[in-house]
């Protein structure tokens, strides 16, 4: 029997799974070899439930010992895999990507709403020297990116609660950290069809992106592309960029059989 928000209750759910779950994402930048006791301080798991997890997950072949630290394996790359070959968006998206890369000279990238995070699924990217280096599964806060705006703008007001409920953090002094502020940027978003985000998520980045949406009209995703401000105003990337990104999530909308109806910022979901 679900709770009370739809999802699965306390009894529906497997403990093991969430627990191996919780140790294979403990490893990251901070701790791409831990020891089992660090994995057991990340987790709050015990040692030994640590020990038989880690265990488990080699024999699966996901993790491999290193002395007495652990390591994962280019197996886990297979998750994602299933993701893109599951999920043919990421894959749709390739080609309106390079378009827009080519056109705008900055990297074009795809992102879904996870969460609190805006996950990039599919990205294209130029030789250039940026403040943030991203690619397929990185995670940012939605509240701090015009992608996450675009999406946090068309979703339920549910999912808007519970984001902005979890705390905005504050990436950059720039970032906009209150509630009810960042309400009226997403009312703006949803308005006119499009976001501006400058210096929230890295002091020197700029970025401007729009909504795709599927067949049923609804948003699934958000194009977006991002340049430094060293190299352009936010001004001039909204009027030499905007344009080609708004183009680029029309031509992907099409393809995944959006109705001729559902035109951009013609909606009032979410918390209208």
């Amino acid at each position: 029997m679900g709770d009370a928000a739809g999802g699965p209750g306390e009894r529906d759910r497997i403990q093991s799974i969430e627990r191996g779950f919780a140790v294979l994402l403990a490893f990251d930048a901070d701790r791409p070899r831990p020891t089992s006791s660090d994995l057991a301080a990340a987790t709050g798991l015990s040692r030994p439930a640590v020990r038989r997890i880690l265990l488990t997950l080699q024999h699966l072949g996901y993790v491999e010992p290193v002395g007495n630290r652990w390591r994962l394996t280019p197996r886990v790359l297979s998750v994602g895999q299933r993701f893109t070959a599951t999920h043919s968006i990421a894959e749709d998206a390739r080609p309106y990507l390079a378009t827009l890369a080519e056109e705008t000279g900055e990297s074009a990238s795809l992102a879904v709403l996870d969460g609190t995070d805006a996950v990039y699924v599919a990205r294209v990217p130029v030789r250039r020297i940026m403040q943030i280096d991203v690619s397929p599964g990185t995670r940012v806060p939605a509240t701090a990116t015009a992608m996450g705006r675009v999406l946090l703008a068309w979703a339920e007001e549910d999912t808007i609660s519970r984001v902005l409920g979890a705390g905005l953090p504050a990436c950059t002094p720039r970032t906009v950290t209150d509630p009810k502020l960042l309400r009226g940027i997403l009312r703006e978003v949803q308005s006119r069809g499009w976001a501006l985000s400058v210096g929230e998520l890295d002091p020197e980045l700029a970025a401007v992106a729009a909504p795709v949406r599927d067949h049923t009209g609804a948003v699934v995703a958000a194009i977006a592309t991002a340049t430094s401000l060293g190299r352009i105003s936010p001004e001039r990337l909204v009027e030499t960029a905007l344009p080609h990104v708004q183009a680029a999530a029309e031509r992907l909308s099409r393809a995944l059989g959006r109705p001729a109806s559902a035109r951009f910022g013609a909606h009032r979901e979410g918390f209208y």
